[in-house]
């Protein structure tokens, strides 16, 4: 029978915020602990959540507040470093077909819709352990009848119920980000990725006029630069505009430099007792599908659908049953695309890619890229659609 009570969710990333909301309209009494005193250190980046991520706000009732925030993605596209278009495609047309826009956001504009969909603040404390069904943090201990792990990628409650598993790798790439400073106009793409020799470059707009960049680099875990706007201008200053005009438009300090951490061993379960894994602590994955917040908001919805139609036990089976093999497809498929994209390094695979994505016809390329997103949220008494 359906069922309703306590939780708590660790992680207040947009996982975590987008599981309390679903419990708590699901009738749910919700506590958000995030361990961060401010806003996440992501926060200063952009993202751009295809269709499948855009259905899971509209079933947690975010949807138009992401519409009216964001900036539809009507131009989309893939180039080489000297600007030879690799692939356009109308983004109107994805839209037609998935029935839901590509839709640009910065992070912080999503972490703030999402938290003034919460019925209660979320609460700025560090989950320090977990005794049976309670969580521990600085303030106590909190009785709940489900616990959400949306800790992130280096998850302590990962590694607290997984002991055995061997946790997140280095992917091979870091991503360098940032958003311009100014209104930027991007004159031939809203959404646009170049692929070089072992690195990208690409950029979205945003509602505001401005624009994200970011680029992704082949380089040892830890590498850092004391100027990485000058470390960008080296790497990317022969390659097509904007490139270099969006790095003129960007300050320094705005610039976020993130390596690229990973599930490559997948966990054997999402679920250990009361507690379910989600996002990042389930199934860390690349950036190269655009897939990460799209599983976690995917995540979120069908867990609070099975818990609000079913016992505790039995929904949190049905969750890791409905979730499991799907991001994990999807993470493989990340690393596979990585592989084949900013990744590659050898001058012939790069020609012979380049040369495949040239001839590819418009109808196949966006089939390929709608793959992924072609996921329903829960009907009200059955799973989501997957395919």
């Amino acid at each position: 029978m359906p069922t309703s009570g306590s939780a708590v969710v660790v992680g207040g990333g947009i996982g975590g915020l987008a599981a309390a909301i679903g419990l708590s309209r699901a009738g749910w009494q919700v506590t958000v602990f995030e361990r961060l005193p401010g806003d996440l250190d992501d926060a200063g980046s952009g993202i751009s959540l295809a269709a499948n991520g855009v259905r899971a706000l509209d079933a947690l009732g975010a949807g138009d507040a992401l519409r009216a925030a964001g900036c539809f993605q009507r131009r989309v596209s893939t180039r080489s470093p000297r600007g030879t278009w690799l692939a356009r495609m109308d983004g109107a047309e994805l839209e037609r077909v998935a029935g839901t826009p590509i839709v640009g956001i910065a992070r912080y504009e999503l972490h703030r819709l999402l938290r003034t969909l919460l019925p209660t603040p979320v609460v700025r404390e560090e989950v320090t352990a977990v005794e049976g069904n309670a969580v521990v943090t600085t303030s106590g201990r909190h009785e709940a009848e489900v616990i959400v792990a949306a800790d992130g990628v280096n998850s302590r409650l990962r590694k607290r119920f997984f002991p055995a598993h061997p946790g997140p790798v280095y992917s091979g790439s870091a991503v360098i980000r940032a958003i311009t400073t100014e209104p930027f106009a991007l004159s031939s793409s809203d959404f646009n990725l170049t692929w070089g020799r072992g690195a990208e470059f690409g950029h979205i707009g945003l509602a505001d006029g401005r624009a994200e960049w970011h680029a992704v680099l082949t380089i040892p875990a830890g590498t850092r630069y004391p100027d990485p706007i000058a470390e960008m201008r080296r790497r990317f200053g022969s390659w097509h505009e904007p490139v270099t005009a969006l790095l003129d438009a960007t300050e320094p300090e705005a610039v976020l430099h993130h390596d690229v951490y990973e599930l490559v061993t997948p966990l054997p379960s999402y679920v250990s007792g009361r507690v379910a894994l989600l996002g990042d602590a389930a199934h860390a994955m690349q950036p190269n599908l655009g897939q990460g917040a799209c599983q976690a908001l995917e995540d979120a919805v069908t867990l609070a659908h099975a818990l609000s139609s079913t016992d505790v036990d039995t929904a949190l089976t049905r969750y890791d049953a409905e979730r499991r093999p799907r991001s994990q497809a999807i993470a493989r498929a990340a690393r596979q695309t990585g592989r084949m994209g900013q990744q590659l390094t050898n001058p012939f695979g790069i020609a012979m890619r380049n040369l495949a994505f040239r001839a590819m016809p418009t109808s196949v390329m966006a089939r390929s890229m709608l793959r992924y997103t072609r996921w329903q949220p829960p009907a009200k008494d059955g799973p989501g659609t997957q395919n």
